[in-house]
This record gives C-alpha cells, sequence and structure tokens, in this order.
C-alpha cells in the first residue's frame, strides 16, 4: 500500500493544482447534476425536442407524442420546475415552449454525440 507521502511524490503538482483552480463549487456541481437528471426521462426529451420545433399545448403535444395529458402535463411541471420550458396563456389555452436556446443546444449536442 503507498503511503500519503509517497502518493504525494506521484502527483504532477502543476496539474493538479490547474484542475483544482478550475472546479467549480459543490453546490452547483450539485445544481448541474440535477439539471441533467432533467434530461433522463424519455418523455421529457420527447416533449424538449417537439418543443424546440414549436411551441405546443398539452393537447397537441399528447396529440403528437401519442400520450395521454395527464402524463404530458406532469411531466411539464417537472421541465418548468427546472426552468426547461415556459408558459404563455392565450384564452384558457396554454401554449409551452422551451425556456431558451440553450435547452435546444444541448439536446442537439447529445444528439450528435451518440450519432458518432
Amino acid at each position: 500500500m503507498v503511503e500519503e507521502k509517497e502518493l504525494e511524490d506521484y502527483i504532477d503538482k502543476e496539474p493538479s493544482l490547474k484542475v483544482t483552480d478550475n472546479l467549480p463549487m459543490d453546490e452547483d456541481i450539485y445544481d448541474l447534476a440535477d439539471f441533467y437528471k432533467l434530461f433522463s426521462d424519455s418523455t421529457r426529451l420527447k416533449i424538449l425536442i417537439a418543443l424546440g420545433v414549436n411551441e405546443l399545448c398539452v393537447t397537441d403535444l399528447a396529440k403528437v407524442l401519442k400520450m395521454g395529458q395527464s402524463a404530458i402535463s406532469h411531466q411539464l411541471r417537472i421541465l418548468k420546475q427546472g426552468r426547461l420550458v415556459r408558459n404563455r396563456r392565450e384564452g384558457k389555452v396554454i401554449y409551452y415552449q422551451l425556456d431558451d436556446d440553450h435547452i435546444k443546444e444541448i439536446i442537439s449536442s447529445g444528439l450528435e454525440h451518440i450519432e458518432e
């Protein structure tokens, strides 16, 4: 077993310090992990991809994705809490859209990566 003092002899201090100086705070890492968890559900991803094309109401999303309105509403609530989608009301109808273009870019980058 390597002793801690001996281990220090193996560590290249300059790159290690560079990494240490560039690590985000633990709280930011936890928030980032929670952010990425929002993308871990296939229904939520389908909703995000659909809303990346056009804003839609729950009824239209349910038809496009061939799912029940309650399932769509549940996932939209989660996405809204995570600030990935926002809504606007027009009369009695609520339309959903992506909160900003970053969401579309994140999905696009992920798709590019898995298609390599």
